[in-house]
């Protein structure tokens, strides 16, 4: 993990682990209101009971907290998995009705906390693309090959 990327991934990391340990208690009431608003995007979900829904959740959660927290788990596959999940929550932000302004992108009150997941597909993105061209560069090196034009000039456009 290229030292840069700790802060990132320790803020990402506590907040998502948090969460998912939270989820791990959850109560039936809690549980059903979970459901029933990932139901209304992602309709799969409906099949699913309620609690088991909310820790398998949990559990996604704590592993992707887990995994950006853990120094060892390359930037570049933890980045991909944090964007992955922003992503996921974004869908909820474009598919559940009430949490956008009528003909627009732009959020209403209800929306703000699902659209501020955005941030999280933004760092995802970052650590992950500075993680695959880093070690592109690292295994270049290694080989004493050049990587490609496109890749190294994009690599070395990066202000990190």
């Amino acid at each position: 993990m290229n030292l840069t990327h700790a802060p990132l991934r320790a803020a990402t990391g506590a907040f998502i682990l948090n969460s998912g340990l939270t989820k791990l208690g959850a109560d039936e009431a809690t549980a059903q209101q979970l459901h029933g608003f990932a139901s209304t995007a992602y309709p799969q979900f409906k099949d699913i009971e309620a609690g088991r829904f909310t820790k398998m959740l949990a559990v996604g959660e704590i592993a992707l907290g887990a995994a950006l927290l853990t120094p060892k788990v390359p930037s570049a596959l933890a980045g991909t998995a944090l964007a992955g999940f922003g992503v996921g929550l974004l869908g909820l932000y474009a598919r559940v009705p009430g949490l956008r302004e009528e003909g627009s992108i732009r959020p209403t009150q209800d929306g703000v906390p699902i659209a501020k997941d955005l941030w999280l597909v933004g760092a995802g993105a970052t650590l992950g693309l500075q993680g695959f061209l880093n070690g592109t560069r690292r295994a270049a090196r290694r080989t004493g090959k050049r990587i490609g034009s496109a890749a190294e000039s994009a690599h070395d456009a990066l202000p990190f």
